[in-house]
């Protein structure tokens, strides 16, 4: 089998038919499956993705779980089942554009010193079908990014490949990519791992491939009307980055991943008036004394001024 194409769900009703339907309808000149797991949801989405499974008997591939235990659950089951030489993830409420598949194919049978590829997506509002940006090239570190990444600029930069644009080449420890201790932000470790176990050169394909629904019930959306669920993803991409030590990625890069994260949490903060978590957070960026950019040192600087510094970001005088 050339590919898989891994697809959990959970309470995914209104987006899960779009999404498996844009990946089975992909023209390949390889085989390739697609699994989708059911996390027991409590809506119409099992019902829905059967009614796929009866127009796709011989490429969709359905596990329906009884009780809920989690993405990191449910991620376990799809690796462990999967059979393919090259994976792919999709979430359940993105979209495959047509030729994602097979692009992707094509590159990494056309490089073999590479890993990882990843493409750009098209980031969507739900309600309006209308684009929001482009995910990777509007990415606010893209500069730093260059066209073969790998695990330190992980680490360093932060997600700069959108979650469902990634495949990468099979290996021997899929079951250890899952990070069971992440609560909210899961695919940043999992890509960590999956980087750290393939020694990865990672590559970007610039075309749009695919879309990143945003949407009212999406983590993203969640985790921004919510202080609690914030201090929990920087949690989770904290966890992650110091799971890269196993690689021997050195504690410098490792902590001034951890730093440039906390200067972002710091800056979420800032922007809401949330001053004690601001303050918090722009403290802990600068324990070792080392700014990611001359807006972190500005931040540090003006810490206690936060609203003067507030507008001298927003560009005011």
């Amino acid at each position: 089998m050339k590919l898989s194409v891994l697809v959990p769900a959970y309470n995914l009703q209104d987006y899960i038919v779009p999404c498996l339907l844009s990946v089975l309808e992909q023209e390949t000149d390889f085989d390739y499956e697609v699994i989708v797991c059911d996390d027991a949801s409590t809506d119409d989405t099992a019902a829905k993705i059967a009614q796929i499974a009866s127009l796709f008997p011989l490429k969709l591939r359905c596990i329906y779980k009884t009780s809920n235990a989690g993405l990191a659950a449910n991620m376990q089951t799809l690796l462990a089942t999967c059979r393919g030489n090259y994976i792919a993830y999709m979430d359940g409420d993105d979209l495959a554009l047509p030729s994602k598949l097979q692009t992707q194919v094509d590159y990494l049978d056309a490089h073999g010193d590479c890993h990882m590829v990843y493409h750009e997506s098209d980031m969507f509002d739900s309600v309006s079908d209308k684009t929001i940006k482009l995910y990777s090239q509007e990415f606010y570190n893209w500069s730093y990014i260059p066209a073969r990444s790998n695990i330190e600029h992980m680490i360093k930069f932060g997600s700069y490949m959108q979650a469902s644009s990634v495949m990468f080449r099979r290996h021997n420890h899929l079951l250890d990519t899952v990070a069971g201790n992440c609560k909210i932000i899961f695919d940043y470790a999992f890509y960590i791992l999956t980087a750290g176990f393939l020694q990865a050169n990672i590559d970007f394909i610039p075309q749009v491939l695919g879309r990143y629904r945003i949407h009212e019930n999406s983590f993203g959306q969640q985790t921004s009307r919510s202080f609690a669920r914030r201090e929990q993803s920087f949690q989770d991409i904290e966890l992650a980055c110091h799971l890269a030590k196993q690689f021997d990625v050195s504690d410098m890069v490792i902590a001034q991943g951890i730093a440039h994260h906390q200067f972002a949490a710091a800056l979420y903060f800032l922007t809401r008036n949330e001053q004690t978590l601001f303050l918090k957070y722009i403290e802990l960026s600068a324990t070792q004394q080392w700014f990611f950019n001359d807006k972190h040192r500005l931040a540090y600087d003006l810490r206690l001024q936060p609203q003067q510094l507030l507008q001298r970001l927003q560009g005011a005088t």
